[in-house]
């Protein structure tokens, strides 16, 4: 078995599970109490998470890359960064379904269309601020470049999918909203 310093590095990335875990979940309770829905705090997370998670992933696979603590405090703070598409994208279409009473399919289409540039410059924005981690090189590179790889891949498979995921989830889930209200509990 590990001792010493490997024990502990053992012990610490064997928690990072429950870290994320705990993160996923504080997020999900912050947008539940901003938005007063368990809806939407489940399209946020679903919609964008699962894209940008897949996309760190796979850009460690690529670049034949150890998913270890660090990488995983790269999947930490791409929690943070990736929700924001979804949530500028579902922030306006409950506004615009609630100020014009339109139906959901026409609100985040409109979200879409209007919320497409902010979307696309923020994120690439944070794509070329990570580069220079990603392909870093010299003293300490070993250290900074699994965290700039995954939020990369993040922010860039993320970047592609969101706009449809974030459409596909928050129609369905307010076709399941509704659902739920026509049939009560007995």
């Amino acid at each position: 078995s590990f001792q010493g310093t490997a024990k502990a590095f053992q012990e610490s990335f064997a928690s990072l599970g429950w870290l994320l875990l705990a993160a996923i979940l504080t997020v999900y309770i912050v947008l539940g109490v901003l938005y007063e829905s368990y809806v939407h705090p489940v399209t946020i997370l679903f919609s964008s998470l699962f894209p940008a998670g897949v996309g760190a992933l796979l850009a460690l696979l690529v670049f034949h890359i150890n998913l270890d603590l660090i990488s995983g405090i790269g999947l930490l703070l791409l929690i943070g960064i990736v929700k924001k598409n979804a949530i500028m994208m579902i922030d306006f279409a409950i506004e615009i379904e609630r100020r014009e009473n339109i139906r959901p399919r026409q609100a985040i289409y409109q979200a879409c269309l209007l919320r497409f540039r902010p979307i696309m410059m923020t994120t690439t924005a944070a794509i070329f601020g990570m580069l220079p981690l990603a392909l870093g090189r010299g003293d300490g590179a070993e250290l900074r470049v699994p965290l700039g790889v995954a939020i990369v891949g993040g922010l860039i498979v993320s970047q592609a999918l969101t706009l449809y995921t974030t459409t596909v989830v928050y129609i369905y889930l307010d076709r399941f909203r509704l659902w739920v209200l026509r049939h009560p509990r007995p």
